[in-house]
C-alpha cells in the first residue's frame, strides 16, 4: 500500500522541515510550497492526501486557498495553522471548509491528532444512511449537508424543534465521519444539577469535595478520540458556559481538584429547541460561545414541513411496532393534514396507542384519535372518557417499570422511554406517579 502524500505549504522553513518531520515519523511523505500560487499548482498536479497550510503566505493567506480548494480539490482535507489566540481567524477558516485548525507554537500531539483524523476521512464519503428516512427535497439537503459537515472537525450547532430528531442527526455526523471509532457520548445540559455540571463534564479527583471518594473521569474524557454531543445546550448556566469555552479554544481540561490541565481530543456537537440567536441578544446564552459552537449550524426541518414523508415514517415505525398491522386511507389523509407539534416522536407514541388499542390490525383515523380545533382548522389528537383512563394507565406503567430498571435514574429512563428529561418530569407529575 502505497504511503499517504501530504502537502506543507509555509514560508518559514522551520516550519515546514517541523511539518515535514513529524510527517514522516507517521510515514508520510510530504511535499511543500511557499505560497498560495505554487500551493495550487501542486494540487492540480498531484492528488494529496492532507494539506497543511499556514495563514499567512506572501502572496495571499491560507483562507483564500482553502475556499478555492473547496471547488478544485475538494476531496483533500485542509487543516490550517493560526496564531495564537487568533480564534476569529479559525473560525473563519472552518466555515470555508477547513477540516481542523492548530494552533501556533504547533503541540505535536494535537499536530499527529488532526493528521490522523483527516487520513481517515474518505473524499466523497458516503451520504448519510436510511436511518434518516425521508425524500423531502428538505431532507435531501439535510442528508448533503451531514455528508459534508462529517468529513470536517468544526463544531456543528443543529437546531429544530422538539422531536425532530435531533441527536439522531448528530450520531449520524459522527458514524460518517473520521471519529466513527471513537466514543459518541450524548449528554441532556437540562438533566444535570448545577453543583454538580463542574464535575460532570470535567470530571474530579479523589478527596476534592465531600463525597469524592475515587476520581472519576468526566465527560470530556469519556469522549476522548471521539464525539460530545451538547443536547439542549441552551440550559447550561453562564459560568459553565466560561469554562465550556476555554476548553474548545484550548483543547484542554481541568478536572475538579486537579492542579494541571489535561489535554484532550473531542468534536463538539450542540442542539437545542430554543432560538439561540435571541438568547444571545437577551444576555441569556455568551455570545462568544454561540460563534464558537455554531460554527456550521444545521437545521432539522419540523415534520409537517415534509410533506408525503410523514407516510414513509408511518411505515416503517408501523413495521416495526407490528409488521401485520396497517392504515386506512382515511388515516393517511389525517396524518398528511395534521400539524404534529411534537414532530417524529409524537408520530411514533400516537402509533404505538394506536397499535396497542385498535380492534384489528387495520388502523382507522378514529384509532389515531384526532379532531379539529376551532381555533386553526389543524388537527389535534383527543383522548376522552374510559380510553382516556386507559392511555394513561398505560402510560403510569410504561413510567413506573423504566424508573424501576433505572433504579429511578430520571435521566436514564427518559432516554429509555425516548423521551426528553422534562416530558417525563411533566408527565410523571400529570400522572401523580409518587
Amino acid at each position: 500500500m502505497n504511503e499517504p502524500l501530504a502537502l506543507v505549504i509555509d514560508d518559514e522553513p522551520d516550519i515546514c522541515e517541523l511539518l515535514t518531520l513529524t510527517l514522516g515519523r507517521m510515514d508520510i511523505r510530504a511535499d511543500s510550497a511557499t505560497d498560495v500560487s505554487s500551493a495550487k499548482k501542486r494540487l492540480v498536479e498531484q492528488p494529496y492526501d492532507i494539506c497543511l497550510t499556514d495563514m499567512r503566505l506572501p502572496d495571499g493567506d491560507g483562507l483564500e486557498l482553502v475556499e478555492w480548494m473547496q471547488t478544485h480539490s475538494p476531496g483533500v482535507p485542509v487543516a490550517v495553522i493560526t496564531a495564537h489566540g487568533n480564534v476569529e481567524t479559525a473560525v473563519q477558516a472552518l466555515k470555508l471548509g477547513a477540516f481542523d485548525f492548530i494552533s501556533k507554537p504547533l503541540d505535536l500531539g494535537n499536530l499527529r491528532n488532526i493528521i490522523e483524523n483527516a487520513l481517515r476521512v474518505k473524499a466523497g464519503a458516503q451520504a448519510a444512511n436510511s436511518k434518516l428516512l425521508g425524500v423531502s427535497s428538505r431532507m435531501e439537503n439535510l442528508r448533503e449537508m451531514i455528508d459534508k459537515v462529517a468529513r470536517s472537525q468544526a463544531p456543528v450547532h443543529i437546531s429544530g424543534e422538539s422531536g425532530t430528531g435531533k441527536e439522531l442527526v448528530a450520531r449520524l455526523i459522527h458514524e460518517n465521519g473520521p471519529r466513527a471509532d471513537g466514543p459518541f457520548v450524548p449528554v441532556n445540559c437540562g438533566a444535570i444539577p448545577a453543583e454538580l455540571m463542574e464535575s460532570e463534564f470535567f470530571g474530579h479527583r479523589k478527596g476534592s469535595f465531600t463525597g469524592a471518594v475515587n476520581d472519576k473521569a468526566g465527560l470530556l474524557q469519556c469522549a476522548e478520540d471521539g464525539t460530545l454531543f451538547l443536547d439542549e445546550i441552551a440550559d447550561l448556566p453562564l459560568a459553565m458556559q466560561v469554562k465550556l469555552l476555554r476548553v474548545i479554544q484550548e483543547k484542554k481540561v481541568r478536572p475538579v481538584g486537579a492542579s494541571q490541565e489535561e489535554a484532550v481530543d473531542v468534536r463538539f456537537l450542540s442542539a437545542t429547541h430554543r432560538n439561540l440567536a435571541k438568547m444571545v441578544a437577551d444576555g441569556e446564552f455568551r455570545e462568544d460561545l454561540y460563534y464558537r459552537i455554531n460554527v456550521i449550524e444545521l437545521h432539522v426541518p419540523a415534520l409537517r414541513e415534509r410533506g408525503d414523508d410523514v407516510l414513509l415514517l408511518a411505515e416503517h415505525i408501523l413495521n416495526r411496532l407490528d409488521a401485520s398491522a396497517s392504515m386506512d386511507d382515511e388515516a393517511q389523509r389525517s396524518l398528511l393534514t395534521y400539524g404534529f407539534p411534537g414532530n417524529v416522536r409524537e408520530l411514533e407514541n400516537m402509533l404505538e396507542r394506536a397499535v396497542t388499542l385498535c380492534s384489528s390490525r387495520q388502523i382507522s383515523a378514529d384509532d389515531l384519535h384526532m379532531r379539529k380545533t376551532a381555533e386553526s382548522g389543524a388537527e389535534t389528537p383527543v383522548l376522552s372518557g374510559k380510553l382516556g383512563d386507559q392511555v394513561e394507565d398505560i402510560q403510569r406503567q410504561a413510567i413506573v417499570e423504566a424508573l424501576e430498571k433505572t433504579r429511578y435514574n430520571k435521566t436514564a429512563a427518559a432516554k429509555l422511554l425516548g423521551l426528553s428529561f422534562r416530558q417525563l418530569r411533566y408527565r410523571i407529575k400529570k400522572l401523580g406517579i409518587e
